[in-house]
Protein backbone atom coordinates (compact mmCIF):
# COMPACT_ATOMS: atom_id res chain seq x y z
CA UNK A 1 0.00 0.00 0.00
CA UNK A 2 3.08 2.13 0.47
CA UNK A 3 4.20 1.46 -2.87
CA UNK A 4 1.00 2.46 -4.25
CA UNK A 5 0.51 5.50 -2.25
CA UNK A 6 3.77 6.78 -2.87
CA UNK A 7 3.05 6.27 -7.03
CA UNK A 8 -0.01 8.07 -6.21
CA UNK A 9 1.78 11.20 -4.64
CA UNK A 10 4.43 11.15 -8.00
CA UNK A 11 1.14 10.96 -10.36
CA UNK A 12 -0.48 13.95 -8.65
CA UNK A 13 2.24 16.11 -7.63
CA UNK A 14 2.10 18.19 -10.15
CA UNK A 15 -1.71 19.19 -8.84
CA UNK A 16 0.43 20.51 -5.88
CA UNK A 17 2.23 22.72 -7.81
CA UNK A 18 -0.71 23.27 -10.13
CA UNK A 19 -3.04 24.37 -7.09
CA UNK A 20 0.38 26.89 -6.03
CA UNK A 21 -0.14 28.18 -9.54
CA UNK A 22 -3.97 28.68 -9.15
CA UNK A 23 -4.42 30.00 -6.10
CA UNK A 24 -2.34 32.71 -7.58
CA UNK A 25 -3.91 32.99 -10.39
CA UNK A 26 -7.41 33.42 -8.45
CA UNK A 27 -5.77 35.83 -6.28
CA UNK A 28 -4.25 38.18 -8.90
CA UNK A 29 -8.09 37.52 -11.36
CA UNK A 30 -9.48 38.78 -7.94
CA UNK A 31 -7.26 41.85 -7.43
CA UNK A 32 -7.55 42.46 -11.09
CA UNK A 33 -11.45 42.40 -10.99
CA UNK A 34 -11.33 44.66 -7.79
CA UNK A 35 -9.01 47.52 -8.96
CA UNK A 36 -11.09 47.35 -12.47
CA UNK A 37 -14.38 47.89 -10.94
CA UNK A 38 -13.05 51.87 -9.71
CA UNK A 39 -11.38 52.23 -12.63
CA UNK A 40 -14.08 51.15 -14.82
CA UNK A 41 -16.22 53.36 -12.77
CA UNK A 42 -13.75 56.23 -13.76
CA UNK A 43 -13.05 56.16 -17.33
CA UNK A 44 -16.71 54.98 -18.19
CA UNK A 45 -17.99 52.42 -20.91
CA UNK A 46 -16.50 54.38 -23.80
CA UNK A 47 -12.82 54.44 -21.84
CA UNK A 48 -13.10 50.94 -21.14
CA UNK A 49 -14.29 50.55 -24.80
CA UNK A 50 -10.80 51.91 -25.81
CA UNK A 51 -8.85 49.99 -23.06
CA UNK A 52 -9.84 46.93 -23.99
CA UNK A 53 -9.14 47.46 -27.40
CA UNK A 54 -5.96 48.76 -26.64
CA UNK A 55 -5.28 45.64 -24.95
CA UNK A 56 -6.31 42.91 -28.13
CA UNK A 57 -3.60 44.55 -29.79
CA UNK A 58 -0.87 44.55 -27.02
CA UNK A 59 -2.01 40.79 -26.34
CA UNK A 60 -1.66 39.71 -30.21
CA UNK A 61 2.03 41.50 -30.31
CA UNK A 62 2.92 39.65 -27.03
CA UNK A 63 1.69 36.27 -27.88
CA UNK A 64 3.62 36.72 -31.26
CA UNK A 65 6.57 38.24 -29.84
CA UNK A 66 7.00 36.06 -26.39
CA UNK A 67 4.01 34.81 -24.70
CA UNK A 68 4.54 31.21 -25.80
CA UNK A 69 8.11 30.86 -24.04
CA UNK A 70 7.06 30.23 -20.63
CA UNK A 71 5.56 26.95 -21.25
CA UNK A 72 8.43 26.42 -24.14
CA UNK A 73 10.93 26.90 -21.80
CA UNK A 74 9.76 24.87 -19.47
CA UNK A 75 8.69 22.10 -22.10
CA UNK A 76 12.57 22.27 -22.79
CA UNK A 77 14.39 22.39 -19.54
CA UNK A 78 11.93 19.64 -18.60
CA UNK A 79 12.71 17.79 -20.69
CA UNK A 80 16.75 18.09 -20.21
CA UNK A 81 16.47 17.79 -16.49
CA UNK A 82 14.51 14.21 -16.46
CA UNK A 83 17.91 13.16 -18.31
CA UNK A 84 20.49 15.26 -16.19
CA UNK A 85 21.29 17.12 -18.82
CA UNK A 86 21.56 20.44 -16.94
CA UNK A 87 24.27 22.26 -19.25
CA UNK A 88 21.82 21.68 -22.13
CA UNK A 89 18.94 22.82 -20.10
CA UNK A 90 20.45 25.81 -19.25
CA UNK A 91 22.45 26.67 -22.46
CA UNK A 92 18.40 26.69 -24.13
CA UNK A 93 17.52 28.97 -21.60
CA UNK A 94 20.20 31.25 -21.79
CA UNK A 95 19.57 31.16 -25.93
CA UNK A 96 15.76 31.54 -25.05
CA UNK A 97 16.61 34.87 -23.42
CA UNK A 98 18.03 36.45 -26.08
CA UNK A 99 15.59 35.20 -28.32
CA UNK A 100 13.16 36.44 -26.28
CA UNK A 101 14.94 39.74 -25.76
CA UNK A 102 14.92 40.60 -29.84
CA UNK A 103 11.62 39.36 -30.48
CA UNK A 104 9.88 41.14 -27.76
CA UNK A 105 11.77 44.64 -28.29
CA UNK A 106 10.93 44.59 -31.90
CA UNK A 107 7.21 44.19 -31.02
CA UNK A 108 7.59 46.97 -28.53
CA UNK A 109 9.17 49.37 -31.11
CA UNK A 110 6.53 48.36 -33.38
CA UNK A 111 3.39 49.50 -31.07
CA UNK A 112 5.42 52.25 -30.06
CA UNK A 113 6.05 53.93 -33.20
CA UNK A 114 2.94 52.51 -35.41
CA UNK A 115 0.30 53.18 -32.74
CA UNK A 116 -1.35 56.33 -35.06
CA UNK A 117 -1.09 53.38 -38.44
CA UNK A 118 -2.97 50.96 -35.75
CA UNK A 119 -5.43 53.53 -34.52
CA UNK A 120 -5.77 55.04 -38.19
CA UNK A 121 -6.68 51.69 -40.01
CA UNK A 122 -7.90 49.09 -37.21
CA UNK A 123 -9.48 50.95 -34.53
CA UNK A 124 -10.84 54.03 -36.29
CA UNK A 125 -14.04 54.12 -33.97
CA UNK A 126 -11.80 54.04 -30.43
CA UNK A 127 -10.82 57.66 -30.99
CA UNK A 128 -7.22 58.08 -28.80
CA UNK A 129 -6.21 54.89 -28.97
CA UNK A 130 -3.04 55.36 -29.60
CA UNK A 131 -2.04 57.11 -26.36
CA UNK A 132 -2.77 53.89 -24.61
CA UNK A 133 -0.91 51.74 -26.84
CA UNK A 134 2.55 53.62 -26.23
CA UNK A 135 1.93 53.33 -22.97
CA UNK A 136 1.79 49.72 -23.15
CA UNK A 137 4.72 49.51 -25.85
CA UNK A 138 7.44 48.44 -23.42
CA UNK A 139 5.69 46.29 -21.35
CA UNK A 140 6.02 43.72 -24.47
CA UNK A 141 9.70 44.03 -23.87
CA UNK A 142 9.95 43.42 -20.14
CA UNK A 143 7.10 40.67 -20.25
CA UNK A 144 9.11 39.16 -22.96
CA UNK A 145 12.32 38.36 -20.39
CA UNK A 146 9.61 38.08 -17.39
CA UNK A 147 8.27 34.78 -19.03
CA UNK A 148 11.43 33.27 -20.22
CA UNK A 149 12.57 33.54 -16.51
CA UNK A 150 9.03 32.14 -15.30
CA UNK A 151 9.70 29.48 -18.00
CA UNK A 152 12.80 28.28 -16.25
CA UNK A 153 11.57 28.26 -12.82
CA UNK A 154 8.66 26.19 -13.99
CA UNK A 155 10.52 23.77 -16.02
CA UNK A 156 12.42 22.96 -12.65
CA UNK A 157 8.92 22.06 -11.49
CA UNK A 158 8.79 24.89 -8.77
CA UNK A 159 5.65 27.28 -9.67
CA UNK A 160 6.34 29.81 -6.78
CA UNK A 161 8.49 32.13 -8.07
CA UNK A 162 6.01 32.79 -11.09
CA UNK A 163 3.08 32.75 -8.11
CA UNK A 164 4.64 35.34 -6.25
CA UNK A 165 5.57 37.06 -8.81
CA UNK A 166 2.31 37.07 -10.34
CA UNK A 167 0.77 38.59 -7.17
CA UNK A 168 2.91 40.98 -6.65
CA UNK A 169 2.75 42.12 -9.99
CA UNK A 170 -1.43 42.88 -9.73
CA UNK A 171 -0.90 44.55 -6.68
CA UNK A 172 1.59 46.95 -8.13
CA UNK A 173 -1.18 47.36 -11.19
CA UNK A 174 -3.62 47.74 -9.18
CA UNK A 175 -2.50 50.52 -6.94
CA UNK A 176 -0.84 52.51 -10.06
CA UNK A 177 -3.81 52.04 -12.52
CA UNK A 178 -6.90 53.48 -10.73
CA UNK A 179 -4.47 56.35 -9.23
CA UNK A 180 -3.18 57.00 -13.03
CA UNK A 181 -6.62 56.40 -14.69
CA UNK A 182 -7.98 59.31 -12.05
CA UNK A 183 -5.53 61.63 -12.52
CA UNK A 184 -5.25 61.56 -15.38
CA UNK A 185 -8.70 62.01 -16.53
CA UNK A 186 -9.12 64.73 -14.54
CA UNK A 187 -5.58 66.62 -16.22
CA UNK A 188 -7.06 66.30 -19.57
CA UNK A 189 -11.24 66.44 -18.82
CA UNK A 190 -11.09 69.42 -21.62
CA UNK A 191 -9.46 67.23 -24.16
CA UNK A 192 -11.62 65.49 -27.05
CA UNK A 193 -9.53 62.10 -26.44
CA UNK A 194 -10.31 62.64 -22.15
CA UNK A 195 -11.96 58.99 -22.13
CA UNK A 196 -8.13 57.76 -23.78
CA UNK A 197 -6.52 59.30 -21.47
CA UNK A 198 -8.37 57.42 -18.72
CA UNK A 199 -7.72 54.20 -20.31
CA UNK A 200 -3.92 54.87 -20.64
CA UNK A 201 -3.37 55.21 -17.02
CA UNK A 202 -4.97 51.97 -16.59
CA UNK A 203 -2.79 50.63 -18.76
CA UNK A 204 0.33 52.34 -16.56
CA UNK A 205 -0.47 50.15 -14.31
CA UNK A 206 0.30 47.45 -16.25
CA UNK A 207 3.45 48.32 -17.46
CA UNK A 208 5.44 49.03 -13.59
CA UNK A 209 3.49 45.79 -12.30
CA UNK A 210 5.22 44.44 -15.02
CA UNK A 211 8.90 46.03 -14.28
CA UNK A 212 8.49 45.45 -10.21
CA UNK A 213 7.84 41.53 -11.32
CA UNK A 214 10.70 41.35 -13.53
CA UNK A 215 12.75 42.72 -10.41
CA UNK A 216 11.53 40.15 -8.19
CA UNK A 217 12.31 37.24 -10.84
CA UNK A 218 15.87 38.39 -11.62
CA UNK A 219 16.67 38.36 -7.78
CA UNK A 220 15.44 35.05 -7.27
CA UNK A 221 17.46 33.72 -10.05
CA UNK A 222 20.32 35.52 -8.89
CA UNK A 223 19.60 33.67 -5.73
CA UNK A 224 19.26 30.32 -7.53
CA UNK A 225 22.40 30.50 -10.10
CA UNK A 226 24.79 29.23 -7.82
CA UNK A 227 22.49 26.01 -7.39
CA UNK A 228 22.14 26.29 -11.59
CA UNK A 229 25.94 26.48 -11.55
CA UNK A 230 26.52 23.30 -9.11
CA UNK A 231 24.39 21.31 -11.12
CA UNK A 232 26.25 21.88 -14.35
CA UNK A 233 29.48 21.20 -12.84
CA UNK A 234 28.31 17.65 -11.86
CA UNK A 235 26.79 17.10 -15.45
CA UNK A 236 28.74 14.19 -17.22
CA UNK A 237 25.99 13.47 -20.17
CA UNK A 238 25.48 16.61 -21.68
CA UNK A 239 26.94 17.25 -25.44
CA UNK A 240 27.46 20.54 -26.30
CA UNK A 241 24.87 22.16 -28.62
CA UNK A 242 25.62 24.87 -31.58
CA UNK A 243 23.26 27.60 -31.67
CA UNK A 244 21.96 26.77 -35.07
CA UNK A 245 20.57 23.65 -33.38
CA UNK A 246 19.34 25.46 -29.87
CA UNK A 247 17.81 27.88 -31.95
CA UNK A 248 15.88 25.54 -34.16
CA UNK A 249 14.59 23.36 -31.34
CA UNK A 250 13.70 26.94 -29.93
CA UNK A 251 11.47 27.83 -32.85
CA UNK A 252 10.39 24.21 -33.06
CA UNK A 253 8.52 24.09 -29.51
CA UNK A 254 8.03 27.94 -29.07
CA UNK A 255 6.13 28.41 -32.91
CA UNK A 256 3.60 25.82 -32.32
CA UNK A 257 2.64 27.42 -28.94
CA UNK A 258 2.85 30.62 -29.69
CA UNK A 259 0.32 30.22 -32.98
CA UNK A 260 -1.89 28.29 -30.83
CA UNK A 261 -1.82 31.35 -28.58
CA UNK A 262 -2.21 33.77 -31.78
CA UNK A 263 -5.48 32.07 -33.15
CA UNK A 264 -6.90 32.03 -29.67
CA UNK A 265 -6.25 35.94 -29.44
CA UNK A 266 -7.25 36.73 -33.40
CA UNK A 267 -10.61 35.84 -32.01
CA UNK A 268 -10.88 38.90 -29.99
CA UNK A 269 -9.24 41.48 -32.47
CA UNK A 270 -11.72 39.71 -35.63
CA UNK A 271 -14.18 40.38 -32.72
CA UNK A 272 -13.86 44.22 -32.47
CA UNK A 273 -12.91 44.45 -36.32
CA UNK A 274 -16.03 42.73 -37.06
CA UNK A 275 -18.22 44.45 -34.55
CA UNK A 276 -16.92 47.93 -35.74
CA UNK A 277 -17.49 46.51 -39.67
CA UNK A 278 -21.07 45.18 -39.55
CA UNK A 279 -22.98 47.33 -37.09
CA UNK A 280 -21.14 50.78 -38.22
CA UNK A 281 -22.70 49.69 -41.77
CA UNK A 282 -26.25 49.09 -40.37
CA UNK A 283 -25.95 52.47 -38.78
CA UNK A 284 -25.49 52.19 -34.96
CA UNK A 285 -23.56 54.76 -33.87
CA UNK A 286 -19.26 54.78 -32.71
CA UNK A 287 -20.46 55.36 -29.08
CA UNK A 288 -22.88 53.19 -28.55
CA UNK A 289 -20.18 50.28 -30.32
CA UNK A 290 -17.67 51.18 -27.63
CA UNK A 291 -20.10 51.26 -24.99
CA UNK A 292 -20.64 47.32 -26.01
CA UNK A 293 -17.48 47.09 -26.18
CA UNK A 294 -16.37 48.36 -22.95
CA UNK A 295 -19.16 46.09 -21.46
CA UNK A 296 -18.39 42.95 -22.83
CA UNK A 297 -14.90 43.19 -22.03
CA UNK A 298 -14.99 45.04 -18.63
CA UNK A 299 -18.21 42.76 -17.37
CA UNK A 300 -18.29 39.71 -19.02
CA UNK A 301 -14.92 38.58 -20.08
CA UNK A 302 -12.97 39.96 -16.82
CA UNK A 303 -15.65 37.40 -14.83
CA UNK A 304 -15.14 34.83 -16.46
CA UNK A 305 -11.56 34.58 -16.58
CA UNK A 306 -11.34 34.54 -13.39
CA UNK A 307 -12.61 30.27 -12.70
CA UNK A 308 -10.34 30.33 -16.28
CA UNK A 309 -7.04 30.97 -14.54
CA UNK A 310 -7.40 27.38 -13.13
CA UNK A 311 -6.89 26.14 -16.12
CA UNK A 312 -4.24 27.65 -16.97
CA UNK A 313 -1.97 27.33 -14.09
CA UNK A 314 -2.87 23.35 -14.41
CA UNK A 315 -1.70 23.26 -17.61
CA UNK A 316 1.60 25.48 -16.81
CA UNK A 317 2.31 23.20 -14.17
CA UNK A 318 0.97 19.61 -15.78
CA UNK A 319 3.85 20.08 -18.87
CA UNK A 320 6.94 19.52 -16.32
CA UNK A 321 5.56 16.44 -15.51
CA UNK A 322 3.90 15.13 -18.31
CA UNK A 323 6.78 15.47 -20.48
CA UNK A 324 9.03 14.01 -17.82
CA UNK A 325 6.33 10.39 -17.85
CA UNK A 326 6.01 10.58 -21.60
CA UNK A 327 10.06 10.55 -21.85
CA UNK A 328 9.79 7.93 -19.34
CA UNK A 329 7.28 6.29 -21.19
CA UNK A 330 5.32 5.71 -18.39
CA UNK A 331 1.77 4.93 -20.08
CA UNK A 332 0.01 4.63 -16.69
CA UNK A 333 1.33 7.89 -15.43
CA UNK A 334 0.49 10.16 -18.41
CA UNK A 335 -3.07 8.59 -18.22
CA UNK A 336 -3.64 9.46 -14.55
CA UNK A 337 -1.91 12.58 -14.84
CA UNK A 338 -4.29 13.88 -17.74
CA UNK A 339 -7.24 12.06 -15.84
CA UNK A 340 -6.34 14.01 -12.54
CA UNK A 341 -5.53 17.37 -14.64
CA UNK A 342 -8.84 17.01 -16.58
CA UNK A 343 -11.26 16.36 -13.22
CA UNK A 344 -9.34 18.71 -11.19
CA UNK A 345 -10.34 21.75 -13.56
CA UNK A 346 -14.10 20.43 -14.13
CA UNK A 347 -14.58 20.28 -10.51
CA UNK A 348 -14.09 23.80 -10.49
CA UNK A 349 -15.39 25.08 -13.77
CA UNK A 350 -19.11 23.56 -13.87
CA UNK A 351 -20.37 24.84 -10.30
CA UNK A 352 -18.15 28.57 -11.53
CA UNK A 353 -20.25 28.40 -14.89
CA UNK A 354 -23.93 27.77 -13.53
CA UNK A 355 -23.09 30.22 -10.25
CA UNK A 356 -21.96 33.35 -12.49
CA UNK A 357 -25.56 32.20 -14.88
CA UNK A 358 -27.71 32.14 -11.78
CA UNK A 359 -26.20 35.57 -9.91
CA UNK A 360 -25.45 37.26 -13.43
CA UNK A 361 -27.77 40.24 -12.22
CA UNK A 362 -26.64 41.26 -8.66
CA UNK A 363 -22.97 39.92 -8.96
CA UNK A 364 -22.73 42.70 -12.21
CA UNK A 365 -25.28 45.47 -10.47
CA UNK A 366 -23.11 45.03 -7.40
CA UNK A 367 -19.46 45.29 -9.06
CA UNK A 368 -20.49 48.21 -11.74
CA UNK A 369 -22.86 50.46 -10.30
CA UNK A 370 -22.04 52.94 -11.97
CA UNK A 371 -22.15 51.46 -14.98
CA UNK A 372 -25.62 49.68 -17.58
CA UNK A 373 -25.68 45.99 -16.07
CA UNK A 374 -28.57 44.70 -18.35
CA UNK A 375 -26.83 44.50 -20.71
CA UNK A 376 -23.37 42.57 -19.32
CA UNK A 377 -25.91 40.26 -16.83
CA UNK A 378 -27.22 39.00 -20.41
CA UNK A 379 -24.15 38.06 -21.76
CA UNK A 380 -23.10 36.25 -18.65
CA UNK A 381 -26.29 34.35 -18.49
CA UNK A 382 -26.08 33.63 -22.24
CA UNK A 383 -21.95 32.96 -22.25
CA UNK A 384 -20.87 31.88 -18.63
CA UNK A 385 -20.96 27.94 -19.93
CA UNK A 386 -17.75 28.92 -22.05
CA UNK A 387 -15.29 28.61 -18.72
CA UNK A 388 -15.76 25.02 -18.80
CA UNK A 389 -15.16 24.78 -22.78
CA UNK A 390 -11.78 27.10 -22.11
CA UNK A 391 -10.98 24.77 -19.37
CA UNK A 392 -11.00 22.13 -21.05
CA UNK A 393 -9.66 23.29 -24.52
CA UNK A 394 -6.56 24.68 -22.42
CA UNK A 395 -5.54 21.31 -20.28
CA UNK A 396 -6.34 19.22 -23.42
CA UNK A 397 -3.88 21.93 -25.13
CA UNK A 398 -0.95 21.62 -22.65
CA UNK A 399 -1.24 17.54 -22.94
CA UNK A 400 -1.22 17.97 -26.95
CA UNK A 401 2.45 20.31 -26.43
CA UNK A 402 3.72 17.92 -23.78
CA UNK A 403 3.58 14.79 -25.50
CA UNK A 404 5.10 16.63 -28.78
CA UNK A 405 2.00 17.02 -30.56
CA UNK A 406 2.31 20.66 -31.10
CA UNK A 407 1.02 21.41 -34.31
CA UNK A 408 -2.38 20.05 -32.99
CA UNK A 409 -3.23 22.74 -31.01
CA UNK A 410 -2.72 25.32 -33.15
CA UNK A 411 -4.22 23.32 -36.52
CA UNK A 412 -7.77 23.23 -34.60
CA UNK A 413 -7.94 26.44 -33.00
CA UNK A 414 -7.39 27.76 -36.67
CA UNK A 415 -10.38 25.62 -37.63
CA UNK A 416 -12.26 26.71 -34.45
CA UNK A 417 -11.67 30.36 -35.47
CA UNK A 418 -13.05 29.96 -39.20
CA UNK A 419 -16.10 28.47 -37.59
CA UNK A 420 -16.12 31.47 -35.29
CA UNK A 421 -15.27 34.40 -37.50
CA UNK A 422 -18.60 33.05 -40.07
CA UNK A 423 -20.75 32.47 -36.85
CA UNK A 424 -20.12 35.86 -35.52
CA UNK A 425 -20.41 37.33 -38.79
CA UNK A 426 -23.37 35.68 -40.06
CA UNK A 427 -25.31 36.43 -36.37
CA UNK A 428 -24.46 40.29 -36.50
CA UNK A 429 -25.02 39.94 -40.48
CA UNK A 430 -28.54 38.69 -40.29
CA UNK A 431 -29.99 38.76 -36.80
CA UNK A 432 -30.58 41.45 -34.26
CA UNK A 433 -28.58 39.79 -31.97
CA UNK A 434 -25.66 42.43 -31.77
CA UNK A 435 -23.19 42.14 -29.37
CA UNK A 436 -24.31 39.36 -27.93
CA UNK A 437 -23.14 37.38 -31.11
CA UNK A 438 -20.00 37.96 -29.86
CA UNK A 439 -20.87 36.38 -26.73
CA UNK A 440 -22.19 33.20 -28.51
CA UNK A 441 -18.64 32.74 -30.51
CA UNK A 442 -16.91 33.42 -27.21
CA UNK A 443 -18.68 29.96 -26.29
CA UNK A 444 -18.59 27.86 -29.47
CA UNK A 445 -14.99 28.47 -30.05
CA UNK A 446 -13.55 26.89 -27.02
CA UNK A 447 -16.68 24.08 -27.63
CA UNK A 448 -14.84 22.82 -31.05
CA UNK A 449 -11.58 23.53 -29.93
CA UNK A 450 -11.81 21.29 -27.16
CA UNK A 451 -13.83 18.68 -29.48
CA UNK A 452 -10.86 18.35 -31.40
CA UNK A 453 -8.27 18.10 -28.93
CA UNK A 454 -10.16 15.75 -26.80
CA UNK A 455 -10.29 13.42 -30.15
CA UNK A 456 -6.83 13.88 -30.99
CA UNK A 457 -5.50 13.17 -27.29
CA UNK A 458 -7.49 9.57 -27.61
CA UNK A 459 -5.71 8.83 -30.32
CA UNK A 460 -2.29 9.67 -29.47
CA UNK A 461 -2.13 8.23 -25.69
CA UNK A 462 -4.94 5.87 -26.48
CA UNK A 463 -6.80 7.38 -23.90
CA UNK A 464 -10.45 7.10 -22.40
CA UNK A 465 -11.93 9.85 -20.08
CA UNK A 466 -13.29 8.29 -16.98
CA UNK A 467 -16.85 10.42 -18.11
CA UNK A 468 -19.06 9.93 -14.83
CA UNK A 469 -16.70 11.24 -12.19
CA UNK A 470 -14.91 13.83 -14.29
CA UNK A 471 -18.47 15.01 -15.74
CA UNK A 472 -21.43 14.02 -14.92
CA UNK A 473 -21.22 14.52 -11.06
CA UNK A 474 -19.71 18.04 -11.00
CA UNK A 475 -22.90 18.50 -13.49
CA UNK A 476 -25.54 17.77 -11.33
CA UNK A 477 -24.11 18.96 -7.92
CA UNK A 478 -23.75 22.61 -9.80
CA UNK A 479 -27.51 22.28 -11.05
CA UNK A 480 -28.84 21.44 -7.57
CA UNK A 481 -26.35 24.19 -6.43
CA UNK A 482 -27.31 26.74 -9.13
CA UNK A 483 -31.48 25.53 -7.73
CA UNK A 484 -30.49 26.15 -4.18
CA UNK A 485 -28.22 29.03 -4.77
CA UNK A 486 -31.01 31.22 -6.67
CA UNK A 487 -33.70 30.47 -4.03
CA UNK A 488 -31.48 31.50 -0.82
CA UNK A 489 -30.51 35.04 -3.03
CA UNK A 490 -33.98 35.86 -3.74
CA UNK A 491 -35.31 34.71 0.23
CA UNK A 492 -32.35 36.70 0.91
CA UNK A 493 -33.38 39.82 -1.13
CA UNK A 494 -36.84 39.57 -0.63
CA UNK A 495 -35.84 40.37 3.21
CA UNK A 496 -32.94 42.33 2.42
CA UNK A 497 -33.35 44.43 -0.46
CA UNK A 498 -29.73 44.63 -0.96
CA UNK A 499 -27.76 42.70 -3.68
CA UNK A 500 -24.93 42.61 -1.94
CA UNK A 501 -26.15 41.42 1.47
CA UNK A 502 -27.99 38.83 -0.78
CA UNK A 503 -24.72 37.67 -2.39
CA UNK A 504 -23.43 36.44 0.64
CA UNK A 505 -25.05 33.63 2.61
CA UNK A 506 -26.07 32.49 -1.35
CA UNK A 507 -22.46 31.82 -1.83
CA UNK A 508 -21.74 30.63 1.05
CA UNK A 509 -25.16 27.69 0.31
CA UNK A 510 -23.33 27.16 -3.11
CA UNK A 511 -19.84 26.37 -1.27
CA UNK A 512 -21.21 23.89 1.11
CA UNK A 513 -24.21 22.17 -0.91
CA UNK A 514 -21.22 21.79 -3.49
CA UNK A 515 -19.45 20.53 -1.89
CA UNK A 516 -21.48 18.13 -0.12
CA UNK A 517 -22.99 16.54 -3.44
CA UNK A 518 -19.69 16.04 -4.57
CA UNK A 519 -18.14 13.95 -2.18
CA UNK A 520 -22.05 12.27 -1.33
CA UNK A 521 -21.66 11.40 -5.41
CA UNK A 522 -18.09 9.71 -4.53
CA UNK A 523 -16.58 12.62 -7.64
CA UNK A 524 -13.35 12.59 -5.66
CA UNK A 525 -11.75 10.76 -3.48
CA UNK A 526 -9.58 11.53 -0.43
CA UNK A 527 -6.57 11.51 -2.15
CA UNK A 528 -7.75 14.19 -4.91
CA UNK A 529 -9.27 15.86 -2.17
CA UNK A 530 -5.84 16.23 -0.71
CA UNK A 531 -4.56 18.11 -4.12
CA UNK A 532 -7.13 21.20 -3.71
CA UNK A 533 -5.56 24.06 -1.55
CA UNK A 534 -6.91 23.62 2.27
CA UNK A 535 -7.37 19.83 0.97
CA UNK A 536 -6.75 18.33 4.38
CA UNK A 537 -8.56 20.99 6.42
CA UNK A 538 -11.70 20.31 4.12
CA UNK A 539 -11.10 16.23 4.39
CA UNK A 540 -11.67 17.15 8.74
CA UNK A 541 -14.75 18.45 7.75
CA UNK A 542 -15.77 15.67 5.21
CA UNK A 543 -15.01 13.51 7.91
CA UNK A 544 -16.73 15.06 10.66
CA UNK A 545 -20.35 14.92 8.06
CA UNK A 546 -19.23 11.12 6.69
CA UNK A 547 -18.89 12.40 3.30
CA UNK A 548 -15.68 10.07 3.00
CA UNK A 549 -15.57 6.59 3.06
CA UNK A 550 -12.20 5.36 1.86
CA UNK A 551 -8.96 5.52 4.41
CA UNK A 552 -6.20 7.53 3.05
CA UNK A 553 -2.76 5.12 4.64
CA UNK A 554 0.09 7.58 4.10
Amino acid sequence: METTNKKLTAASGFLKQGSILAVASILVRMIGLLYRIPMANIIGSEGNGIYSSAYEIYNILLIISSYGMPMAVSKMVSAKCVEKRYKEAYHIFRCSMIFSICTGGAAALFVFFGADWLEKNFFKSFYGISIPLRILAPTIFVVAIMGTLRGLFQGRKTMMPTAISQIFEQIVNAIVSVSAAFFMMRAHSASAKFSAWGAAGGTLGTSMGALMALIFLVLIYLLYRPVMKKQQRKDRVSEEMSLGETYKLILWTAIPIILSQTVYQLSGIIDVSLINWVLLGKGISGTQISTWQGIYSTQYRTLVSVPIAVSTAIASSMVPSLVASYIGKDKHAVHRKVNLAVKFNMIIAFPSAVGMAVLAVPIIHSIYPSMEYRTGSMMMMIGSSCIIFYALSTVTSGVLQSIDQMRLPVIHSLISLIVHIVLVWGLMRFTGLGVYALVIGNVTYPLLVCVLNGYSVSAHLGFKQEITKCFCVPFLSSVIMGIVTFVVFRLFHVLTKSNVISLLPALVAAVCVYFVLVLKLKGLNREELYEFPFGRKMSIVADKLHLLEEEFEA
